[in-house]
């Protein structure tokens, strides 16, 4: 591996160690910093077609800022410090998630070839069930990290800043009438996990199967079958859909012998999997939509919210007042987590809805889609697999947060469909 590659090496596969560290998906940040440096030094700086959309998408974030002392109807609070970090650490990810797309598109094949970044992808996702595994069988494990020793506690227990730096295995929620641990390590919480999962397998199955030897399609085979524990013990609904719209656009997209050979696989683990003990519990979650109501609640709320900032939003996430069942919330001796919900919290485009207007939602899905429709023809394994994760990306902002490591990943799958071209 060439010197200039070692960036992103560095967070790809040793993203374990900065989650023991506690950065976790902050080491974008840092990493960031010499990426930009070399950048700098190998002017002139190549970008890829859609980098105005993101401009745009950065300029009006700044722009937001005006209205982070703004409160909406039907939310409360005032502008204090919590805010503005939430709002400094959303901008400094957008603007980092550039900055290693750039750096990407500018290594040639030679410094970083893409079979390498592919299969470095894979290894995160090795990592990624590793942490599932963790979730799912010690559940209870958390630490305080180095990082949340260090900063100051008004800023450490900020809820948004806690979930970054404070390294835990599993989630706990009221999800099947009881309290039920939801695998997150090694990312910042559960959905993100899922998240990341499904992005994180497209890139293991063409690094590790489609491109790999007898040797790696055997090693790809058992992670593939242990992935399957914590994928079911994640209760996370997304994921589960964004999984079989996936097989659906692969046995869509590939032809001839591989679309047999695809479909047998997908018939084999699919039988496999129903006569296993996970099927009663996918049951189980799905007869138990437990979160619906709190979605509709909040993304009506949020968008009754934007309509009076609808340009350029408030820069940050507010706090409802009430929720879907009361008027007045609270933590409880039952519900130590609950309290008034976050506006935005419900999917990367209500976060963006109520940060940046409506503005900001339309740049964000013309940028993934402008992708979808540049890269469409491309029949590589790698083209065909970035376009998958482009579509995931518009699929997933309903239901998920982009931030923190989602959208890392996003975009170095958009890095990999643009270094293809």
């Amino acid at each position: 591996m060439s010197r200039a590659a070692w960036p992103v090496a560095a967070f790809l596969v040793g993203y374990p160690v900065w989650w023991a560290l506690g950065f976790g998906g902050l080491s974008v940040i840092v990493l960031a910093v010499p990426m930009a440096v070399l950048l700098w030094r190998r002017r002139p700086i190549k970008v890829p077609r859609g980098f105005g959309l993101w401009a745009l998408l950065l300029a009006g974030y700044l722009v937001s800022a005006l209205m982070l002392a703004e409160s909406p109807p039907g939310t409360y609070g005032e502008l204090g410090p919590g805010r503005v970090v939430g709002y400094l650490m959303r901008l400094a990810l957008y603007t980092s998630v550039l900055v290693m797309t750039l750096y990407l598109g500018n290594l040639t094949e030679r410094e970083l070839p893409q079979l390498r970044l592919v299969r470095m992808l894979g290894v995160l996702f090795v990592t990624t069930v590793a942490g599932g595994l963790l979730g799912v069988f010690l559940p209870g494990f958390s630490y305080t990290s180095p990082v949340e020793l260090l900063l100051p506690e008004e800023i450490a227990e900020n809820a948004f800043v806690r979930n970054l730096i404070h390294p835990t295995a599993a989630q706990t929620q009221m999800v099947l009438g009881y309290a039920a641990p939801r695998p997150e390590a090694p990312y910042e919480w559960a959905n993100a996990w899922g998240s990341n999962a499904s992005v994180l397998l497209v890139w293991f199955v063409v690094g590790w199967w489609v491109y790999g030897r007898a040797r790696h399609k055997a090693f790809a085979a058992a992670v593939l079958a242990l992935a399957a524990i914590p994928i079911v013990y994640s209760l996370n609904r997304g994921l589960w859909i964004g999984l079989g719209l996936s097989v659906l656009y692969l046995v869509v997209r590939v032809g001839g012998r591989t679309r047999v050979v695809t479909c047998g696989l997908v018939a084999t683990a699919a039988l496999a999997f129903v006569l296993s003990p996970l099927a009663p519990l996918v049951a189980q979650r799905l007869d138990r939509p437990h979160s619906n109501d709190i979605r509709a609640f909040t993304v009506s709320a949020t968008l009754t919210a934007a309509t009076h900032s609808p340009v350029i939003g408030y820069g940050n996430t507010r706090n409802a007042t009430g929720s879907h069942r009361s008027i007045t919330t609270g933590k409880s001796a039952w519900c130590p987590t609950c309290g008034h919900p976050p506006l935005g919290g419900d999917g990367q485009i209500w976060l963006l809805i109520i940060t940046q207007g409506f503005t900001g939602a339309l740049l964000y899905a013309a940028f993934f889609l402008g992708a979808i429709r540049r890269h469409r023809r491309d029949r590589s394994p790698i083209g065909l697999a970035g376009v998958l994760v482009m579509g995931l990306v518009l699929l997933y902002m309903f239901v998920y947060d982009g931030l923190v490591t989602p959208l890392t990943l996003y975009m170095i799958s958009f890095a990999l469909l643009w270094r293809n071209s």
